[in-house]
């Protein structure tokens, strides 16, 4: 792929080139010069990928004897600027062009500082522009990958953070249940004891009575040794009674100081255990969460059963005095609580409401699949994770600016510090231009006369000098180049003809 690539680009800015050898009048070295030029932009093409400065200097160097390089120029500096991460490279080649192209045009072949300044704008606007563009597309690519990349770290991070709390929650599930199991656990071992004592037992039953007595009492031993493998180190034991349900739990709580009342509708059957555990749960959790987040405020249980399933809803007010400083969430409890009631096979909702907070759950009696819903908060992006993509894409708009407005400003500067010379002492204002008359001698234009002619001269051929005349010329200030506007010819010192270069 990235030979058809090479190739592709080699074919295209060779075409420009072939293209105006072959168009162009007959000349007997086209032949040598087409055959130079494609070896020269192969070589350029080829060496691109490893050493891009180098391809950019071959290319550079190739317009002088072949002026149509220069289209090949601002790509080479573009991909410069894609292909490399380090800038100083490409700032050492843009000096050295720079140097060695002023050398070659102010010294070798003299030219004036006019030229000068449109080489030097040239190769800010063919060169170092299109190399701050590439740097930029170069960046954009880095920064949107190295965010995703980030972005994907911080989820899984979460996913983590959040399988945690759902083995918490299980533990505590497991908890639970050894504190129900073991209950009637020993219920059954104490039944079998006082089966083991009954006068009306023969030794055979009394013996089998007896091992039921002891396999039971080994089987809550194991119960007791698998929940404490479970439960987190340092965590003490519940301190709840196992029979406690969600009115014991409301009515601590009011007793407490909260502002919680209680409503039960529909059938007062009690469900199956693990959808009692299930609603405990979402009730403490639910009052913990208005204690934290919404002090004060009065809080509602709504607890509705029927034949098929609970529903549990449990809704706070606004807080009167508004939240507690310092008092942030992680979100880890709700995600408990959906890990909870997804295991006995309902489904869990929250959000605010009315300025408050409701927290619902629908518990099916029967074992169902786990709500889909149920993963919801753990497959969401992380807010964090967008807020660095955007600070990212952010990064990458500067850059672009940077890349759009670095050589206008450097332009905007050189021509500052070019104009100024240009058109020192070298301004003839047009009101003078028009007070000036032909057959005036030059002494009588010495108060209107500038005290010295621009650099920068017009080609001969397109403003002949009159014969025997000798021509000035000066400026009317235009900005940035100062070029020459005036021309006045003097013979034997006598105003003989003057003109308007530009109007």
């Amino acid at each position: 792929m990235k030979v058809l690539c090479d190739v592709s680009l080699w074919a295209v800015l060779s075409a420009l080139i072939a293209w105006d050898l072959i168009v162009a009048p007959a000349d007997p070295h086209a032949g040598w010069r087409l055959a130079g030029s494609l070896l020269l932009m192969a070589l350029a093409v080829g060496v691109g990928r490893r050493h891009p400065p180098v391809s950019l200097l071959i290319v550079v160097a190739s317009t002088a004897f072949e002026d149509n390089f220069v289209f090949a120029v601002p790509v080479m500096s573009y991909l410069v600027g894609l292909r490399m991460s380090r800038a100083r490279p490409a700032a050492y080649t843009f000096a050295l062009i720079a140097v060695a192209g002023t050398a070659l045009t102010v010294g070798v072949r003299g030219a004036g500082v006019t030229t000068w300044f449109f080489l030097t704008t040239a190769l800010l606007f063919a060169g170092v522009f299109p190399w701050l563009v590439g740097r930029h597309r170069r960046q954009q690519r880095a920064l949107v990958q190295a965010g995703w990349e980030r972005a994907g770290l911080l989820e899984r991070q979460q996913r983590a953070a959040a399988e945690r709390v759902r083995m918490q929650e299980r533990a505590r599930i497991a908890q639970d249940m050894h504190d129900s199991l073991g209950h009637d656990l020993s219920l059954i071992a104490l039944k079998a004891g006082g089966l083991e004592v009954a006068a009306d037992l023969d030794e055979r039953h009394r013996r089998a009575v007896g091992e039921l007595r002891a396999s039971v009492t080994a089987a809550t031993d194991q119960l007791a040794q698998i929940i404490g493998v479970l439960r987190e180190d340092g965590a003490p034991a519940p301190t709840r009674p196992a029979a406690e349900g969600v009115a014991d739990l409301v009515e601590r709580a009011r007793d407490a100081g909260m502002s919680v009342r209680l409503r039960s509708d529909g059938s007062p059957a009690p469900a199956p255990p693990m959808v009692e555990r299930a609603v405990y749960r979402v009730v403490q959790e639910a009052l913990t969460n208005a204690t934290r987040h919404a002090p004060r405020a009065a809080v509602t249980v709504l607890l509705t059963r029927s034949a098929e399933q609970t529903v549990v809803s449990v809704v706070n007010g606004p807080p009167p005095a508004g939240p507690l400083p310092g008092v942030t969430s992680t979100g880890s409890g709700l995600v408990g609580l959906r890990e909870r009631v997804r295991l006995a096979g309902g489904a869990l909702s929250a959000g605010p409401r009315d300025g408050g907070f409701e927290v619902t759950a629908r518990l099916p009696h029967a074992a169902g699949a786990a709500s889909a819903e149920a993963d919801e908060g753990v497959r969401t992006a992380t807010p964090e994770s967008a807020t660095r993509l955007r600070e990212a894409r952010r990064r990458v708009r500067r850059s672009l600016l940077v890349a759009v407005a670095a050589p206008v400003v450097v332009a905007g500067v050189l021509s500052l510090v070019y104009y100024p010379f240009a058109t020192f002492d070298a301004v003839l204002e047009p009101a003078d231009f028009d007070r000036m008359r032909i057959g005036q001698h030059r002494t009588e234009l010495r108060g209107l006369l500038p005290e010295r002619q621009v650099v920068e001269r017009p080609d001969p051929a397109d403003w002949p000098l009159p014969p025997g005349a000798s021509c000035e010329f000066y400026t009317d200030g235009n900005f940035p180049l100062g070029q020459a506007a005036y021309r006045l010819c003097f013979v034997e010192g006598r105003l003989l003809t003057k003109d308007r270069m530009s109007d």
